[in-house]
């Protein structure tokens, strides 16, 4: 279908549309110096209290049916975090108060730029856009916020909402019918090979977009975008040579 012109663009919101990564390192700073004023550890240990939450958070699995919610999972890292790094240490209200200020920190950070705000006005006079985020519905309901995401976008589409999540086709093809168009329709744009890059593949979308703020290269055995681009405010060029 060359030639025939983008209807719609489908972004991915964290590291792609905001900083997510940028927002967590920061977080993560404000509660280590939080807990190095509670504790009166030294900086070893108190590093090894964030890098246990960090990893925690890294191997999640939330499972809504267990009967936690999310915020109640995540204050539990911080207390194993911290039980598992300081052995006499009674950890309930400072887990979560360790929890409550990394996540206002985080939001704190959750932000679109004014440059890519501006960006998204301007696509928005000509193509339909949507928002397709993977993670937990309230998690990423939050960041959505946060960024006063909802006046960019003709849809969003929390992926904690629906049984499967990016690659997965299905979640592509409920975007399709939601903005009424074709894959052939879309392009899709995103910092994930997994998730991202591999799903726009799935569903057969027009093209892929990568975007590659670190500049590594395409691992052995992965998915290869159509596009790659260091960030999202030179979509406009790809854009041009679709149209």
């Amino acid at each position: 279908m060359d030639g025939v012109p983008i209807k719609a663009i489908l972004f991915d919101l964290d590291n792609t549309l905001i900083e997510t990564n940028r927002a967590t390192q920061f977080a993560m700073q404000k509660t280590y110096e939080f807990l190095k004023s509670s504790l009166e550890l030294d900086d070893d240990v108190i590093s090894k209290i964030c890098d246990k939450f960090k990893q925690k958070l890294h191997h999640e699995k939330f499972d809504p049916s267990a009967g936690r919610s999310i915020d109640e999972v995540r204050t539990g890292h911080w207390e194993d975090s911290i039980k598992e790094s300081v052995d006499s240490c009674s950890t309930p209200s400072l887990a979560a108060q360790c929890y409550d200020l990394w996540k206002k920190s985080r939001l704190e950070l959750i932000r679109l730029s004014p440059e890519i705000s501006s960006l998204l006005k301007q696509f928005r006079k000509k193509y339909k856009l949507l928002l397709l985020t993977n993670g937990h519905s309230q998690t990423q309901k939050e960041k959505v916020e946060a960024a006063a995401c909802e006046g960019f976008f003709d849809k969003i589409v929390v992926g904690g909402d629906y049984a499967e999540q990016k690659p997965h086709p299905s979640i592509f093809r409920l975007c399709f019918d939601l903005l009424q168009v074709e894959a052939q329709d879309c392009i899709m744009v995103g910092d994930s090979l997994d998730t991202d890059i591999q799903g726009g593949f799935n569903a057969h979308v027009r093209a892929t977009v990568w975007i590659n703020s670190a500049g590594d290269a395409v691992p052995v055995g992965s998915v290869t975008p159509d596009y790659t681009l260091s960030t999202v405010l030179d979509l406009e060029d790809i854009l041009a040579q679709l149209n």
